[in-house]
């Protein structure tokens, strides 16, 4: 864990996201705390990190997704270098073991 991130107001952020109940939910707060392209960045990194994982190439991730080569490294890096938090949630979206 990057102990610069963890902050208290961080810690607040993430129990505030935490308590939301369902999508309709996180829509309303995140609609609200986040700009549209912040979203869609985020979405956008999220199935780039999905297609890598199924061993998509670059080329093909970013026709579909839009995404630039750099965002393609970075979530790439993030995958085989970071703190497994794409594989943690790909597991319980997939409910694999």
């Amino acid at each position: 864990m990057n102990m610069k991130l963890h902050t208290e107001a961080v810690d607040y952020l993430f129990d505030a996201i935490l308590s939301l109940k369902d999508r309709d939910e996180c829509y309303t707060f995140f609609e609200d705390v986040c700009t549209i392209n912040e979203i869609l960045s985020l979405s956008q990194r999220f199935e780039v990190a999905a297609m890598l994982r199924s061993g998509k190439t670059y080329l093909e991730i970013a026709e579909k997704t839009g995404a630039s080569t750099a965002t393609i490294s970075r979530v790439n890096r993030s995958l085989n270098y970071g703190n497994d938090g794409y594989d943690m949630v790909f597991k319980r979206l997939n409910n694999e073991s």
